[in-house]
């Protein structure tokens, strides 16, 4: 989680003991303690074989399956128990107070999850061949319960971590649907105890492990992604000594823009990519002519607006882009339709391009280029506003500008070696000239 803020740590507290008042008050009497104990075993094994989701932040597990089973089979507060097991995992990484946060936030989940299971009529005990069909309304209420809260714990320490919004987009629908469809195991597991007790967990395990390594081949996808945009950027990036941490500097600015204005998690995801791979044309360009300091000739300025396109043609078939290409082609067009390489203007301009813009205008003016010096944050953002409605889309620059004034944003380090201060004033296509807001 990297170091909290007071509030963070308030709110982690909080769900610690929301969590644990339920469970200190009981009853513990007509608790089944053979499936609590079994059922947490269960949970422990599930939790210690969790999978990295694809920033190593994230892990998933099908420990929901524990718990909703004991949802059915011994009520909310054997379920907390179970879920209280989550300090038995064995998984490498997290952080003790992370595991606090865990299991509170595990078995507050479970906790509710029970009493809306019995607020929809269920009853808590072995089911048998009577308890169904009547089971599943009750049983289904309790599983989406338990991932919503889930979610929405998680979700909310993101938020209060200091860098909220680009963790938290992670919590993707994907991974939640997952979490209930998985669940379902449990009322499986529920009605299968009464023939086989405590060895049912065993016949569980099988698919389980299965899930685990599908979600495994999952995070291994997302990872040779990352790597593959990575090595990317990483190769714009030695042909132009000065535009080192570009890439990644637009790819958050447009995760920044993009939450602001709501986008769902799937386009945000696709959106980073499309800021970090958004100049991958420029290795089609000429090294000197992307280092050079002076006035650039007709020709050079030609094959610098060619980049987008041939930043196309290098990632076209790169499938999990899909909307990001959209970006990489068209992030120089401007509003008023005098950008390049279509000369689109509006609406015409696909979304993702809109953003992409704002991103690498603002960034192109906050760092040091070889043909001048860094601009202030202050007067970057005049400049967006001053060109909004001409140049960029002015409902993204109000986000962008609103998204900085919450959260910062931290500028580039000067590059060891740098002698921008002895350039020549010019603006961003080479010219010399006022400043103008485009990046090459």
């Amino acid at each position: 989680m990297g170091k909290l803020s007071k509030a963070a740590w308030l709110y982690i507290g909080a769900v610690i003991i929301a969590a644990a008042l339920p469970i200190a008050r009981g009853p513990f009497a007509e608790i089944n303690w053979t499936a609590v104990i079994t059922l947490g075993l269960l949970l422990a094994a599930s939790e210690s074989t969790a999978t990295l989701l694809e920033s190593r932040s994230l892990a998933w597990s099908a420990n929901s399956v524990a718990s909703l089973a004991a949802v059915v089979l011994t009520g909310p507060v054997g379920a907390a128990l179970v879920a209280c097991c989550t300090l038995l995992g064995i998984r490498r990484g997290p952080s003790p107070m992370q595991r606090l946060f865990n299991t509170g936030m595990y078995a507050l989940s479970a906790y509710l999850a029970g009493q809306v299971f019995l607020l929809f009529g269920g009853q808590v005990g072995t089911p048998g061949t009577s308890s169904f069909p009547g089971i599943i309304g009750p049983y289904a209420a309790a599983t989406v319960t338990h991932v919503a809260v889930n979610f929405a714990l998680l979700q909310g320490v993101f938020w209060l971590a200091p860098t909220p919004r680009t963790t938290a987009s992670r919590l993707d629908l994907g991974l939640l649907v997952t979490d209930v469809g998985y669940g379902a195991l449990g009322v499986l597991i529920a009605a299968l105890w009464e023939v086989l007790g405590p060895f049912t967990p065993v016949l569980v395990l099988i698919p389980l492990f299965v899930a685990r390594w599908a979600v495994a081949q999952f995070a291994a996808q997302q990872r040779a992604y990352e790597a593959t945009v990575s090595a990317l950027c990483q190769a714009v990036e030695t042909k132009d000594f000065y535009t080192r941490g570009h890439s990644e500097r637009v790819s958050k600015g447009s995760v920044m823009i993009a939450s602001e204005i709501g986008m769902h998690a799937e386009r945000i995801a696709a959106i980073r990519f499309a800021g970090m791979l958004h100049d991958v044309g420029k290795l089609g360009v000429p090294t000197a002519v992307l280092q050079k300091t002076g006035r650039l000739t007709d020709d050079e300025y030609a094959a610098i607006q060619l980049h987008p396109m041939r930043g196309l043609d290098i990632v076209r078939d790169i499938g999990f882009l899909d909307e990001a290409l959209a970006g990489i082609m068209h992030h120089h067009e401007r509003i008023d339709g005098k950008g390049y390489p279509m000369g689109l203007a509006g609406d015409e301009i696909p979304e993702f391009a809109r953003v992409l813009a704002v991103a690498d205008a603002f960034d192109a003016m906050t760092s040091n280029r070889a043909y001048r010096g860094a601009r202030p944050v202050s007067a970057a953002i005049a400049e967006l506003r001053k060109c909004a409605g001409e140049q960029f889309d002015p409902a993204f620059v109000d986000a962008f500008v609103a998204a900085i004034d919450r959260d910062g944003w931290a500028e580039p380090q000067p590059v060891p070696g740098d002698n921008t201060e002895k350039a020549l004033p010019a603006d961003t296509d080479g010219q010399a000239g006022p400043l103008i807001i485009e990046s090459l």
